[in-house]
């Protein structure tokens, strides 16, 4: 049997780590792999803002748990100090002492193996199976096997088919843009945006695919022309047009709830609904929404904000969060007296917008016998104060 250790501090496990683990199992005959995070790795720091080990355990969980053969084991994160190969291999070849042991390993670490903590025990026990990134790469691993193998008697096998060329270290790079979803797998990253890891910001095309479904199919064209709307006024008024997107993206999110779940929903997060709401369970969605685009997606304060606030809007609001209220409003598929004025002043002058908006809003509610939300009262009467200072 031949068992086969996968190492490393996997921050974050990506694609490139699944194929490799894929290529060594076909090409080296492996009948089990163990995929063994490092609680703290020896030969390097890791990067400022990493999540801790339990939770690199965790991606690597999501990463690899539905793999045929393969094991994600906290053998290392159960252990105290430093993450030392050479413990791991003792402990296994304890456990397994009739058991084939093999170590694979990466470019990098091929290249600095005799400067790990005492390696040649370590080549007296495993079979090293090495990788690269990509064909480049290929000759050096060859070089250094071959190094190994003539210096310390090392035994290397080659696996010759390399996985995708990227990083960790690459992908962390992207994760802040918006970019890098394509290298994970889809439960990972999905749990780096819930978590805002590494700085994480959710791919637009990611946040609508996995949004989309709680809507109802006659709300998508709204949110989309949200979506757009908010853009355009964010690039108009100095806002950042992504995050503008994104909260456009959830606004809606909890709309299509029955009040019974939206009150189930608002127990759920803590949310305290005044009289006024719970008369009028149309205002519901916004707190929810909010709290559950925090919970899902990990939105920051500032997008949570304004989708908090896109129905009645409030005292003070951010430049962000009048943006979203006027987007809601005046987005392409809106069609009522007065929309084209609206949005035109949308785009000369933003406070008189909100008045304006306001205004009508207020006018609405009153003409249907609601009474409005003492929010929107206040909001108005603060807009205007500020037009006339």
């Amino acid at each position: 049997m031949r068992l086969c250790i996968y190492g490393g501090s996997f921050n974050p496990p990506h694609v490139g780590h699944a194929a490799a683990v894929r290529a060594a199992q076909r090409e080296a005959k492996l009948d089990e792999v163990l995929i063994i995070p490092a609680a703290m790795p020896p030969h390097k720091v890791l990067a400022s803002g990493s999540p801790d080990a339990a939770e690199r355990f965790h991606l690597c969980e999501l990463a690899f748990g539905a793999m045929p053969g393969v094991t994600v084991s906290d053998m290392e994160l159960r252990r105290e100090g430093k993450s030392y190969t050479v413990d791991t291999v003792r402990a296994l070849r304890a456990e397994n002492p009739e058991t084939e042991l093999c170590l694979l390993v990466g470019t990098d670490m091929l290249r600095t193996f005799d400067e790990w903590c005492a390696f040649q025990e370590i080549l007296n026990s495993v079979t090293l199976l090495a990788t690269a990134r990509d064909d480049d790469e290929l000759a050096a691993v060859r070089e250094h096997a071959a190094r190994l193998e003539r210096d310390y008697g090392a035994h290397v096998e080659v696996i010759e088919t390399p996985p995708l060329p990227l990083s960790s270290t690459q992908i962390r790079r992207l994760l802040p843009e918006r970019h890098g979803a394509e290298f994970l797998a889809p439960k990972v990253y999905a749990r780096v945006i819930q978590k805002q890891l590494y700085g994480a910001k959710p791919s637009l095309d990611w946040l609508r695919e996995e949004s989309y479904p709680f809507l109802q199919p006659r709300r998508v064209a709204h949110v989309w022309g949200c979506e757009h709307e908010a853009r355009s006024l964010a690039v108009r008024w100095g806002a950042d047009e992504f995050d503008a997107a994104e909260a456009g993206i959830l606004h809606d999110i909890t709309k299509k709830l029955t009040p019974a779940d939206q009150l189930l929903l608002s127990e759920k997060y803590g949310i305290i609904n005044d009289t006024n709401e719970l008369a009028n369970s149309k205002l519901f969605h916004a707190k929810t929404g909010a709290a559950l685009s925090r919970d899902l997606f990990g939105v920051p304060e500032e997008i949570e904000s304004a989708i908090r606030w896109h129905t009645t809007a409030h005292e003070n609001m951010t430049l962000l969060e009048q943006i979203i209220y006027l987007a809601d409003y005046i987005e392409p598929t809106r069609d009522f007296p007065g929309v084209e004025r609206l949005r035109a002043l949308a785009y000369e002058d933003l406070r008189a917008a909100m008045i304006l908006g306001l205004e009508m809003g207020l006018e609405e509610i009153r003409a249907e016998g609601r009474k409005p939300h003492e929010n929107s009262v206040r909001a108005l009467e603060w807009f205007r104060r500020e037009v006339q200072s």
